[in-house]
């Protein structure tokens, strides 16, 4: 299973979303091929309702707590509730850094 694969679980069976989103986005970054460091995720679900932004990354950081200890180098959140979502999040910039040109 990929690590994108099992991030994707554990956020299913934690927030239980509308919508969910996880891209691996380690190929738009320095990082040797195949590698799985960089991740993007959108993920709609009524368990945000009433949680300040920074609370909302905090729940995320602990269901990955493992992934984010190892593996994970930079995860994107894009993070609403079902009242929020316009049906799209915003895209994820280009990495310059690393040599990358």
């Amino acid at each position: 299973m990929s690590l994108a694969q099992q991030i994707q679980e554990k956020l299913t069976a934690a927030f239980d979303p509308s919508h969910i989103e996880v891209q691996c986005e380690s190929h738009m970054h320095n990082v040797p091929e195949g590698s799985e460091m960089h991740f993007r995720v959108v993920l709609v679900s009524e368990v945000l309702n009433g949680l300040r932004k920074v609370q909302r990354h905090q729940k995320v950081y602990g269901v990955l707590a493992e992934e984010m200890a190892g593996p994970i180098h930079a995860l994107a959140l894009h993070l609403f509730t079902g009242e929020e979502w316009r049906g799209q999040a915003p895209d994820s910039p280009q990495c310059l850094g690393g040599g990358k040109e």
